[in-house]
């Protein structure tokens, strides 16, 4: 890969990987219910599991959505339905008592790895890259364009669970990590918009 394309991806992988979508604002929600590191797994598996992701989307199931159409909107609905309940959950989440950790648990790495399946921006981008970065999906070109993101989106998504966590100390009063939550689900709803249009 020649210096301006890989330049061109790592700008790719940085601009998708720290704007808002559903993994940052579920990363975020969980910093400031859980803590950063009750988040860390919800990290590596979002990580992770992302670079799973491109990978077998680069060795063939872009194919899949090719030859069956049909696939492409099941998983949009699939996804759709999925996010609205996780988006629930954000909005339901009981505050803590004074002194008491957060009630529930933040997604396991499992959990996080698994979600990038049924998360459109992350199907958005990894279907661009692997289109733009890595067109002959030759292997070793699918693998290079997995670890370039990898590489970038890990710290992009960090940052949000540590965002979540400063604000933990603002949103400490029951009151105000309700609202939190509240605004933290309508965002995850919000970012349904451009599956919703397409």
């Amino acid at each position: 890969m020649n210096i301006e394309l890989l330049t061109g991806l790592a700008a790719f992988s940085f601009a998708s990987s720290i704007t808002p979508g559903p993994n940052n604002l579920m990363l975020m929600a969980s910093g400031a219910n859980y803590g950063f590191r009750r988040t860390v797994p919800h990290m590596l598996g979002v990580g992770l599991g992302f670079v799973f992701m491109v990978i077998m989307v680069g060795v063939g199931l872009v194919g899949v959505f090719n030859a069956i159409p049909a696939s492409y909107t099941a998983l949009k609905v699939v996804s759709v339905v999925y996010l609205l309940y996780l988006a629930a959950k954000v909005a339901t989440a009981a505050p803590p008592a004074n002194g008491e950790r957060a009630q529930g648990r933040p997604f396991s790495f499992w959990q996080a790895a698994a979600f990038q399946w049924v998360n459109p921006k992350a199907w958005t981008m990894a279907l661009t890259s692997v289109a733009i970065y890595a067109p002959s999906q030759s292997l070793l070109a699918v693998a290079f364009v997995a670890l370039v993101f990898g590489a970038i989106n890990l710290p992009c998504v960090s940052a949000w669970a540590v965002l979540g966590e400063k604000l933990r100390r603002v949103i400490a009063e029951p009151a105000r990590l309700r609202v939190f939550n509240a605004v933290m689900a309508l965002l995850l709803v919000g970012s349904l918009y451009p599956v919703l249009i397409t």
